[in-house]
C-alpha cells in the first residue's frame, strides 16, 4: 500500500482497479469511435431564410478579397481563385478538426491529419472518406452580402 508522499503511476492505478491491458484497450478504442461518430460531424441544415452575411462589416469584409476565407457557425466561406464565393462545413468527416482555405492549392485542407477536399467539398486526399457538405452562395446585386442557403 502507498503512503501520503508516494506518487502511483497512471497505468499502476488502473491496475489496482483490475482493469487489465485488454480492458483498457476496449475503453479506449470505444472512447475513440464513440468522440468522432458520424451524427458529430454531421451539419445541420440551415432553416429555409438561409444566413445572410454582411460583405461590409469588419467580421466579413475581408471575404471580399480573392483567396480569404472566414467561418460563420459551423460553416467555412472562402471566395476562392476564380472570384465565386463557396459555403462548405468546416468539420473534417475524419475526425471533425476544423478545415481551412488554401488559397495557393484552392483547396480545403484538415491540419491535423492531412486530409484534403475541393472547393466543392470532395474528398481528394485520405483520411476522410465523406465529402464536406457543401451549401449554395448568392451574392447580392451590389456585391455587400452574401446569402448561404442548403444546396
Amino acid at each position: 500500500m502507498q503512503t501520503d508522499n508516494e506518487s502511483i503511476s497512471r497505468l499502476a492505478f488502473l491496475k489496482q482497479l483490475g482493469l487489465s491491458g485488454s480492458a483498457l484497450l476496449a475503453f479506449y478504442c470505444a472512447g475513440t469511435l464513440m468522440s468522432c461518430s458520424k451524427s458529430d460531424m454531421d451539419v445541420e441544415p440551415l432553416d429555409a431564410n438561409g444566413i445572410t452575411l454582411d460583405l461590409t462589416t469588419p467580421a466579413y469584409a475581408s471575404l471580399k478579397t480573392i483567396g480569404s476565407y472566414t467561418y460563420s457557425g459551423n460553416i467555412l466561406v472562402a471566395r476562392i481563385k476564380n472570384g465565386s464565393y463557396i459555403a462548405l462545413s468546416k468539420k473534417c468527416t475524419h475526425e471533425g478538426s476544423t478545415v481551412q482555405y488554401i488559397a495557393s492549392s484552392d483547396s480545403i485542407n484538415c491540419p491535423n491529419h492531412g486530409a484534403r477536399f475541393s472547393t466543392t467539398g470532395a474528398v481528394t486526399q485520405g483520411p476522410a472518406t465523406r465529402s464536406l457538405t457543401q451549401y449554395k452562395t448568392t451574392v447580392s446585386a451590389d456585391g455587400n452580402s452574401l446569402l448561404i442557403t442548403n444546396a
